[in-house]
């Protein structure tokens, strides 16, 4: 039987975390990250195949095995749930974890719709649920948004964002479009997020040009132009058939801030910005600021574990990955409209 809200409120000491699924972006990036925290402890994972459960275990030193995920769901002893599934069961077994008294941390994109997002606001009360965007805990993406606020680059009046990777193997989940995947949904929404956390605000229109692949149906390469309103704008391009790329400007009349590795940046290595006043081209005039080595999902864990144990407030929840769905929502539908679309 799972443990009540208020028995869970209760708890101190290191939050009690499971695992629902052995997907390769948990096993080898998030769960190593997240099992050096300081305030939590990944203590069970689980498969629809118990031996899979248990390799997975074995290879991260995790005590518990279950083979299924409702197994791990009835543990009383978990409090909090990472869920990395297929995207088209984020929701799902998001809402069945929540209504098991389960905190859940959900990969992104939380949903495959901002309807279907709007399902979440029916977990139970007292339960936190959060969609996984660990770049809004990198110190490289803090002091970013620190320069802006301060106006060191003036008034900010664009971010460009270039993501992208070659991936062309047809078994792989970011090639099936039935099952949520596709360049907007795995990289698009990157761009999205940090644009809203850099400008602070939230989109009116968007409009994006999308090129599909023939085979798979996903969106291949999609670009897009996203207003912001007051003259700001996000540009915008994604592709799951590109060399691998990544890189952020952020354009204000006076200077130039640019985020090196974005998205991925390293956990053992310092990442850098450059501060750029134009006064030289070809990056002379460009000053590095350099930012310490930190795992991003280490930050992201134990920020969501804080707010577990009611030690700070959940930064950005349900309402806003509703929010980050609309947009989402709305570069498909102008695809399809071959025009701009207000939100």
């Amino acid at each position: 039987m799972a443990a009540t809200r208020s028995e869970q409120g209760k708890r101190r000491g290191k939050v009690r975390w499971g695992v629902i699924s052995t997907a390769d972006i948990g096993v080898a990036k998030v769960l190593p990250a997240m099992m050096t925290g300081r305030n939590l402890e990944i203590a069970a994972i689980a498969s629809r195949s118990l031996p899979k459960a248990r390799k997975a275990a074995r290879k991260l030193g995790i005590p518990t095995a279950y083979g299924s995920y409702e197994e791990i769901l009835d543990d009383p002893t978990i409090e909090a749930v990472y869920n990395p599934l297929p995207n088209h069961l984020h929701v799902p077994l998001t809402l069945l974890a929540a209504r098991k008294g389960k905190h859940v941390l959900c990969e992104k994109p939380i949903a495959l719709s901002a309807a279907e997002a709007r399902k979440l606001r029916k977990v139970p009360d007292g339960v936190l649920v959060a969609e996984a965007f660990m770049v809004r805990h990198h110190p490289q993406w803090l002091r970013a948004r620190d320069i802006v606020q301060s106006g060191r680059l003036g008034t900010v009046r664009m971010i460009n964002a270039v993501f992208s990777y070659h991936n062309v193997d047809p078994a792989n989940v970011r090639n099936m479009a039935d099952i949520g995947g596709g360049a907007i949904y795995d990289i698009g929404c990157y761009p999205v997020v940090t644009a809203r956390f850099v400008f602070g605000a939230e989109p009116n229109r968007v409009v994006s040009l999308v090129d599909r692949d023939p085979t798979f149906r996903t969106d291949r390469t999609s670009s897009a132009l996203v207003d912001f309103g007051d003259g700001r704008h996000l540009t915008m391009s994604v592709s799951t058939q590109a060399t691998a790329y990544q890189r952020v400007n952020i354009l204000g009349d006076r200077a130039r801030l640019e985020v090196r590795i974005p998205f991925n940046a390293p956990p053992d290595e310092k990442t850098t910005l450059m501060l750029d006043d134009g006064r030289k081209l070809d990056d002379l005039s460009a000053r590095p600021i350099r930012i310490r080595a930190c795992d991003q999902y280490r930050l992201q864990g134990e920020a969501f574990s804080r707010a577990v144990r009611g030690q700070e407030a959940l930064a950005y929840g349900v309402d806003d990955a509703i929010r980050q769905m609309r947009i989402l929502d709305a570069l498909f539908a102008s695809e399809k409209r071959a025009a701009w679309v207000r939100l």
